[in-house]
């Protein structure tokens, strides 16, 4: 009853966004972080820190990451401010997906980073099975324990020891839309999943795509499985599927997967059909939905609210030109799925507990909050620090969400079937995507590199 009271209110909370007028974009590139002060980072009136650090000067502290574009600059903010109140001297490692493999290689050549931002659980159970891992100390656990809920608390621990902090967080159950399009077309947001295909058929008969989808990209077909299969499946399911407990050949993937192809298997109702979506990345699956005036590429572009960086690159405006509606409810409830990237130790120095203390703190999530496109899952952060309304609605749902949030399915796997682009989930999806008729096909094939990778 708890879990569905909370879905509902989510729902309404998600549904009020698209209502929303505002004029402002949420990654406009301003810096926004009061770098002039040197001490605090964050808005003038906030002079008080959370969080006790210690001198580190002279310390050389390397990070690595898959950001890039304005994720990476707007990261280094957060890092700039550790730096100035520690004297640490922070260098950005440009790390690429799969990122356990690029660890791999760095810790094989004698240069591992002292901390890397991983963004699966599977590979921070990986990690820690490599013995890469070092557990956190105790200075960023009481921020931990301060300032996160339990269940992201555990998420970034294995086997009950704490090896994660979670720093960046991801609503995975959201669409956006191009309010001209929708206009023109006569459509209105939908809030069933026969509701939205309904609607991309309406967008269609106007003449625009309706559906842009960033297919080259395996990870974001995986974020499609997912929002249907907890919609229709449940939680429980969710969950078995989540740990292999129940195999992909079972019914319930089997139903998930027709119903993706209810607008898989309709070109039409996709940007450049199969084939152009498997050709399209997922930055541009959102800008070709954002430009073009009152005839884009796509009408719409599920993901998450990271999207709102990709919109800010184009004369988009989010609230106006560009609105935002929860994944449509394909069983009783709509979904609500999370991502997120995680601070991981490779090196047991004074900088690296240091560096986990500091992500761990209400002070460093404030930064990037401020700077746009970034949601916390740090409940201590207050939510006026995000620059528009629509962050700040969709932030609070996630920390209203507590212990009843469910983590993106593929990111809890195995890195080899779960996060590894060509290879295992993201592959077959993409095969699924092409040919949406091969149901069974695509099971056996999940089930097969599935088992694999659980048991390897």
């Amino acid at each position: 009853m708890r879990r569905t009271l909370r879905m509902r209110r989510a729902a309404l909370v998600f549904t009020a966004i698209g209502a929303l007028a505002l004029t402002g974009c949420s990654g406009d590139g301003k810096d926004k972080a009061g770098k002039e002060s040197g001490k605090e980072s964050g808005k003038g009136e906030d002079s008080s820190s959370s969080v006790n650090l210690p001198k580190l000067d002279g310390e050389k502290i390397s990070v690595a990451a898959v950001w890039t574009g304005p994720e990476q600059a707007n990261f280094t903010k957060v890092l700039d401010e550790f730096e100035k109140r520690t004297g640490a001297t922070v260098t950005f490692v440009p790390a690429q997906d799969p990122i356990v493999n690029f660890l791999g290689t760095k810790i094989a050549g004698g240069q591992p980073p002292d901390v890397a931002m991983i963004p699966q659980v599977g590979a921070i159970q990986q990690a820690v099975a490599k013995k890469w891992a070092k557990p956190v100390g105790n200075e960023a656990r009481a921020q931990l324990g301060q300032n996160y809920s339990k269940v992201w608390q555990d998420l970034g621990a294995v086997d009950g020891t704490q090896y994660g902090v979670y720093f960046k967080a991801a609503n995975k159950s959201l669409v956006w839309y191009n309010t001209q399009a929708f206009e023109n077309a006569g459509a209105s947001e939908p809030k069933t999943w026969k509701d939205f295909l309904a609607t991309a058929e309406t967008v269609s008969a106007s003449g625009v795509t309706p559906v842009s989808v960033g297919g080259a990209d395996g990870w974001t077909l995986t974020d499609w499985f997912e929002n249907v299969y907890l919609s229709q499946a449940g939680p429980e399911k969710y969950d078995q599927l989540a740990k292999h407990e129940i195999k992909w050949t079972d019914p319930s993937v089997k139903d998930a997967l027709t119903t993706l192809a209810e607008l898989f298997g309709k070109p039409s109702l996709i940007s450049g059909g199969a084939d152009g979506a498997l050709q399209t990345e997922f930055p541009v699956s959102v800008t070709q939905t954002f430009t073009g005036g009152d005839q884009p590429k796509g009408a719409m572009v599920f993901e998450g609210d990271f999207v709102s960086i990709n919109i800010a690159q184009t004369e988009a405006k989010i609230g106006t030109d560009a609105k935002v509606f929860p994944f449509p409810a394909v069983g009783a409830e709509s979904p609500v799925v999370t991502g997120g990237d995680a601070a991981v130790a490779l090196k047991d120095t004074k900088g690296a507990q240091a560096l986990l203390t500091w992500l761990a703190s209400k002070d460093s999530a404030k930064i990037w909050a401020e700077a746009g496109g970034f949601i916390s899952p740090n409940k201590s952060l207050d939510s006026a620090a995000y620059p528009n309304d629509v962050q700040r609605t969709i932030a609070e749902a996630l920390i209203d969400a507590g212990d009843d949030v469910r983590f993106d399915m593929s990111d809890q796997a195995p890195q080899s079937f779960g996060g590894t682009p060509g290879k295992g989930e993201w592959k077959t999806l993409q095969d699924f995507l092409k040919n949406p008729k091969d149901i069974a096909g695509t099971q056996s094939k999940l089930e097969s590199d599935a088992a694999k990778a659980y048991t390897s």
